[in-house]
This record gives C-alpha cells, sequence and structure tokens, in this order.
C-alpha cells in the first residue's frame, strides 16, 4: 500500500521544529529515521497531515564526551554510527554491544538513537539499555527545555512522557565508574528478530568486593521495559556469587515480571528465559567488573 496524502515539511534548525510542532500539533508527526513510521504510514495505520522530517535540522546528529566523562548523543546519531563510534565503545561498552541486536544493519544504518527511544516499543533493545544506565533525555518544547530520567521517561505501551509539542534532542549517559560492569544478553528466533526476552545489566562493586549497586532491565516482558527491583535487591550488599546470582534470577523470572503470551512464547517460556539470562547477564558483568565470584551467599 501507499500512504495517505500528506504535506511535507523539511525544517531546518530546532526552532523550526518546534513552530511547525505547535502549528500543527497532533495532525504532525516527526520522521527521524522512519524505519517504524513509514511501515505504518504505509498500511495507512498511521495517517499524519503533516510530516515533519528531522534529516536536515542542525546540530542532532553528534558524539560528544560531557563534561563528567559521560556520553552526550544527539537524538539524530544512526545506531550504525554509534555502532561504530569508539567513543561509544569506550564510554559506554553496554551501548556497544547492544546495538548489534538491533533489528538488522540495513534498520541501523537509517534508525536514529532518539527515534528509536521516543517510539517507546517494549521489545526494543535501547529503552531497556537506557533504564538500566541511569541514562536521561533532553527535551525541547515551547516552555523551554528540560531533563527527563529514563525511569520516568517510558510510561507504557509505546508511550512516553513527552508532552505535545516536545521533541527530543538528545540523549545523556552517567559515566563509567570504578568496579562497574555490564552486560546484555537476548532470546530471539532469528538475529535481528524482536527478542522473546533481553536483558541488561549494570553493576558495581565497592573496594570490598561487595555489590554496592545492580540495575537489571528487561525487555518484552510488560508493556514498557521494566526494571527488576527484587532481583537487584538479592544482590545489594552481598559479595558477589552464583547463590545470589541464582536467587536472583529466579527474583527476575517470578516476582519482577508480569509477561504475557503470544504466537512467539507462552508466559511461562518468558519466565524461564528471564530468569536464565538474568543469571548468565549479571555473571558476565561481575566478572567484567572484577569482581570475584563466590559459591554461596555472604
Amino acid at each position: 500500500m501507499k500512504p495517505a496524502p500528506f504535506e511535507y515539511r523539511r525544517p531546518d534548525t530546532v526552532e523550526e521544529v518546534l513552530h511547525l510542532l505547535a502549528e500543527y500539533g497532533d495532525e504532525a508527526k516527526l520522521l527521524a529515521g522512519g524505519q517504524s513510521l513509514i511501515p505504518t504510514m504505509n498500511f495507512r495505520l498511521a495517517q499524519p497531515a503533516v510530516l515533519i522530517d528531522l534529516n536536515a535540522v542542525k546540530g542532532l546528529d553528534s558524539v560528544d564526551e560531557a563534561d563528567d566523562g559521560g556520553l552526550r548523543l544527539g537524538a539524530m546519531v544512526r545506531q550504525a554510527a554509534a555502532e561504530r563510534s569508539a567513543l561509544v565503545a569506550e564510554k559506554v561498552p553496554l551501548l556497544a554491544e547492544t546495538l548489534p541486536f538491533v533489528a538488522h544493519a540495513q534498520i541501523r544504518n537509517r534508525g536514529t538513537i532518539g527515534g528509536n527511544l521516543a517510539h517507546a516499543d517494549p521489545r526494543s533493545e535501547l529503552p531497556a539499555v537506557m533504564l538500566a544506565l541511569g541514562a536521561s533525555v533532553r527535551v525541547r518544547g515551547p516552555d523551554g527545555e528540560r531533563s527527563i530520567g529514563a525511569g520516568d521517561f517510558f510510561t507504557g505501551f509505546f508511550g512516553t512522557a513527552l508532552e505535545e509539542g516536545e521533541l527530543l534532542t538528545e540523549v545523556v549517559l552517567p559515566p563509567a565508574v570504578e568496579g562497574g560492569g555490564q552486560a546484555f544478553l537476548e532470546v530471539s528466533r532469528r538475529l535481528g528478530d524482536y527478542a522473546m526476552v533481553g536483558v541488561a545489566a549494570s553493576v558495581v562493586c565497592d573496594p570490598a568486593g561487595r555489590c554496592h549497586r545492580a540495575s537489571i532491565a528487561l525487555l518484552s516482558v510488560g508493556s514498557r521495559p521494566m526494571l527488576a527491583e527484587q532481583a537487584s535487591a538479592c544482590l545489594v550488599g552481598e559479595r558477589p556469587s552464583s547463590a545470589a546470582v541464582l536467587a536472583a534470577g529466579h527474583a527476575a523470572g517470578n516476582k519482577d515480571i508480569d509477561p504475557q503470551a503470544d504466537m512467539h512464547a507462552s508466559v511461562a517460556y518468558r519466565r524461564h528465559l528471564a530468569t536464565v539470562l538474568v543469571r548468565r547477564a549479571l555473571t558476565a558483568a561481575f566478572e567484567r567488573a572484577g569482581c570475584v565470584m563466590g559459591e554461596g551467599a555472604s
């Protein structure tokens, strides 16, 4: 099929984008990479009266080190560019590890970091990574600029905290800390397919070798990326051990999530995948953090 007729605008500045959003309101759609929007328009599931193309907007495609040693990614940074970036690999290895799992190479060549997050697909890898890392997004709107933490940004099924007239302009990732380690794992039927379950894990160990912080985010297990808080509670304050990791995996799969069945996986299978993947991701993350894994809980 072909999309319904629409008016096309290609602004050069963020200010022009905000002006167009104010003028057209919910009749307009923003075009970033277009890898989700264009197919829905072709099937006429989305029929915007106006399409605002962000690809000519200056200043939205930079990859920069933040003042605190973290990373700033412009909303229009292509996923493939972030995947190849030495700065991303150095500053945010979890993001670099995850990007090859996002769809297919052809999709990542056009898909953008900001577009993916604003789309807020609960099956997508990047929202879970941002949640695990404690990232934030910067948005601009008619009332100025504001920052939204990843935990508050994803509000539900394809839902975000973006308000009418606002534009996501930048993603800010915190700096790596000493004693930290991360890992990403997922299971899908084929590489590039949506995962049946995915896990992004980030841990920090203190100088005494105890887990100081653990952040475990899961995808494809609910209406948005979810933090496995009860799983994290099994680890914080403990010395990393096979017993603690086993308990965390059990809590993640059986207490933290309430997955739904679909044609790809039953509820029981999704719980099993979450349990196993959390254990494996945590084990890898603790090893990368340089934490010595024991057999039993301390």
